[in-house]
């Protein structure tokens, strides 16, 4: 059963509460309209190893963003809308395609702003053959309603917590109630997950059912970083994973207003963050070594996998090779 009602007549969905008539051609404040719009449809390497393993994530990339953090390192989807318009039925099938190259899962990226039509999709692949486990990326800016509403189909949550401070939130994110926000968001996600038993593992060491909450260190801000630590380790201990991440990449905007997110995060930095982390007890967590900030971790998104046949004409590998 769907569990939206009619979500575009007056658009609810995240916690902006804009109220945008996207069914009446409207786009919300997070520039989405009512049709589907995708960015990339490909097989990703670059997440945590329990998400991309050695065969890579299925990651499919949804255009427009509740948030409009400064620093954001996809400003081409998330604040320009690049992306192409498909169906339903098309998202379903490229799931299933995503499953024939091999994919560890489906990763469905900052994709809770169409949660109806996603809500949708995975119920026609599962039913088409889809038996790979759902991630849900998101920027853990999301209303408790719809992270209930789409629990029966994620396997695995994987939210960002940017920010402990409401003014640092507001300032470079335009959302003073991200730290209750997303409080409040991870306590559903931890609710869901226990509905469904514990976290799993795989024999191949891919997270099948659980969560891992990311934080993004940001230069000169460390103090905040600890706080987020803080407030994890109080919220959920080790019922989840966490992955302190130091791959902060100044893009143009913030190079040209200067000040500390001019720069890349200094290694002492980093440490003072992960030692905290330690010194609380995870034991889940997952770093990354040297180097990041020159490597890219943003794709090309040039539509990549996104336009091709609906459901109703794609049939899986398996079906075709049985006729």
């Amino acid at each position: 059963m769907q569990p939206f009602s009619h979500p575009y007549e007056s658009c609810h969905l995240c916690p902006r509460g804009c109220g945008a008539q996207r069914s009446a051609g409207k786009r919300g404040l997070c520039g989405a309209g009512a049709n589907l719009q995708i960015a990339r449809s490909a097989l990703h390497f670059w997440e945590e190893p329990p998400i991309s393993g050695e065969v890579g994530s299925g990651a499919i990339f949804f255009s427009s963003c509740p948030l409009r953090c400064v620093f954001c390192q996809n400003q081409q989807i998330s604040q320009g809308n690049f992306g192409h318009e498909v169906s339903v039925k098309r998202l379903a099938a490229m799931m299933l395609e995503l499953q024939e190259q091999g994919a560890l899962n489906i990763n469905l990226v900052t994709a809770l702003h169409y949660a109806p039509q996603v809500y949708d999709a995975v119920q026609m692949a599962r039913e088409a053959g889809l038996s790979l486990p759902i991630v849900c990326n998101t920027s853990g800016y999301e209303l408790v309603s719809t992270i209930r509403a789409m629990g029966d189909i994620v396997d695995v949550w994987l939210p960002d917590f940017k920010y402990a401070s409401s003014d640092l939130a507001y300032a470079l994110s335009g959302a003073q109630d991200y730290p209750q926000v997303a409080t409040a968001a991870l306590e559903e996600m931890l609710n869901q997950v226990s509905q469904r038993g514990t976290r799993v593992v795989g024999k191949d060491g891919a997270l099948k059912t659980g969560i891992i909450v990311r934080h993004l260190v940001l230069p000169g801000h460390t103090d905040d970083s600890c706080a987020v630590l803080d407030k994890l380790w109080e919220l959920a201990g080790n019922d989840i994973d966490i992955s302190v991440m130091n791959q902060y990449t100044p893009n143009a905007r913030c190079k040209a207003a200067g000040g500390n997110l001019a720069r890349a995060l200094t290694n002492e930095e980093y440490e003072v963050v992960l030692d905290h982390a330690d010194d609380l007890g995870f034991e889940h967590m997952w770093w990354q070594q040297g180097g990041t900030v020159s490597e890219s971790f943003v794709p090309p998104f040039d539509a990549t996998g996104v336009d091709g046949p609906e459901l109703s004409s794609f049939l899986p590998q398996t079906a075709r090779t049985t006729q």
